[in-house]
């Protein structure tokens, strides 16, 4: 009894291994039934939301299932009970599912299919559970395994829980018609200056070419080293969560900064103080009003850092999600994504930075937020010498697939050497917008002062070039 009383102890209260998991046979059998009933239609309705033969408990009635969906696809036979017997029988499983009078209780069990859509419901409803279940148990199990990595055992655990709510959710067909009166008030809205099609960067000619950052899309911007992307990162960053009359949460993956860094960096370049000031002990005490007045304003920033190095795509995944759900951010940066790695073994660089790249898509769709994240480029373009020299979609170092996968890349350009010993003043530069899968390309001059590490539009500062309040 003692041993026992262990064995039933060592899983949590309410679950026993013995104990049957949630389930509806009935419904089951009225599922079939309908199908066999009313082929015509009631087949395509099962198919649409009973995707996998797991939603069905019984083994027997998954196989059932199986050889329903066979002969549905066989347009050489039809969908009655003498095929699917006959079909059975060819595959020596009919008497393993119950044999012919089975099949017949299948057909008699129902008298209409007038609630079909509600009885698929439930088998969703109880697949959902049993999935939980072995999520469950399978983490109880993990967890008693001393050697388990506790941080990637409960990253896996929310990945399991999210894949399964994923899996619950099924998209119903769409009528045109139905759809473009919301579209074309949309339009008219951002027409009329109502919404924001996306997220203003806070640079007006980036904003009228890309419409901001918008949700679901992922945003690349690509440089050389020593470029400025991460300081352009941040002024964007600035400008959405400080400098806007609609703040918006953001979330900050920080793989080459550390969050002290990328703090000093806000403050200074909030302050229009250089950072070598303090360094090299030439601060101004004049300027201490400045720096305090950046210190009240970006305190209030909902800007969320994580300096996690070498972050994996799982692990992104997961501090993604839940900074979404706690924090309600509603853009992700990343810097940047060749300091990234997949989470299992790769052939190649390519093929990891390609996994990365799709995993980093995923995450903006499955959240529908805008994704930007900064990218290395190839010393390819080190080797194009002269003024014309320009990024180029074939310079984004290491894989093809980043260009696939993103709706929007664009580059930062500018001489680095004008820049070398100066301590003052300000230099030209080019935000290149490269591709736009739904606008057109440009190329937007910007103004970059090294002092304060600070890009501005060319244009003269005017409050349009800071973002928009939503109405």
């Amino acid at each position: 009894m003692a041993e026992e009383r262990t064995a039933r102890d060592a899983y949590p209260v309410g679950f026993l291994p013995d104990r049957a998991r949630p389930h509806a046979e009935a419904v089951e059998k009225a599922v079939l039934g309908a199908m066999l009933r009313e082929p015509g239609s009631a087949v395509g309705t099962v198919i649409a939301s009973c995707r996998q033969e797991q939603l069905f408990y019984s083994s027997a009635h998954q196989e059932i299932y199986r050889a329903l969906l066979e002969l549905h696809r066989d347009e050489t036979r039809s969908v009655d009970l003498v095929s699917l017997a006959q079909y059975l029988r060819e595959k020596q499983k009919l008497e393993a599912v119950g044999g012919e009078i089975y099949l017949a209780g299948l057909f008699d069990s129902i008298a209409t299919t007038v609630n079909l859509e509600s009885w698929c419901k439930t088998l969703t409803k109880y697949a959902t559970l049993r999935r939980m279940i072995d999520v469950c148990a399978g983490a109880l199990t993990r967890c008693y395994d001393g050697e388990a990595d506790a941080a990637k055992l409960v990253d896996q655990i929310e990945s399991d829980i999210y894949a399964i709510r994923n899996g619950e959710e099924t998209h119903a067909i769409s009528v045109l018609g139905d759809l473009l009166p919301k579209q074309f008030k949309l339009l008219m809205d951002i027409l009329d200056r109502k919404i924001e099609p996306g997220i203003p960067t806070g640079f007006m000619p980036v904003d009228e070419c890309t419409g901001g950052l918008k949700k679901g899309e992922m945003f690349v911007l690509a440089a050389r080293p020593s470029i400025g992307k991460t300081s352009l990162a941040l002024n964007v960053i600035r400008n959405i969560t400080v400098n806007c009359p609609n703040p918006r949460a953001v979330a900050f993956f920080s793989l080459e900064m550390t969050d002290e860094q990328i703090a000093r960096r806000l403050l200074c370049t909030q302050a229009r103080v250089p950072e070598s000031a303090f360094w090299n002990r030439n601060f101004k005490t004049s300027d201490m009003e400045k720096l305090t007045g950046a210190v009240q304003k970006l305190s209030k920033a909902p800007l969320y850092i994580d300096p996690t190095p070498g972050l994996t795509i799982s692990e992104l995944r997961a501090k993604a999600r839940r900074l979404y759900s706690e924090k309600h951010i509603e853009l992700i940066v990343i810097d940047y994504l060749q300091l990234m790695h997949s989470d299992g073994r790769v052939d190649s660089r390519q093929q990891e930075v390609a996994e990365i790249s799709g995993g980093i898509k995923k995450i903006a769709k499955d959240l529908n937020i805008p994704v930007l994240v900064l990218a290395q480029l190839n010393r390819e373009l080190d080797k194009d010498k002269g003024q014309n020299a320009r990024p180029k979609l074939a310079h984004l170092r290491e894989s093809g697939a980043i260009e696939q996968d993103a709706d929007i890349v664009s580059f930062l350009h500018r001489d680095r050497e004008k820049t070398k010993g100066m301590e003052s003043g300000s230099v030209e530069a080019e935000w290149i917008i490269e591709k736009n899968r739904n606008g057109r390309t440009a190329n937007c001059k910007l103004v970059f002062y090294p002092e304060r590490m600070e890009f501005m539009a060319a244009s003269p500062e005017s409050s349009e070039y800071a973002p928009q309040q939503q109405k």
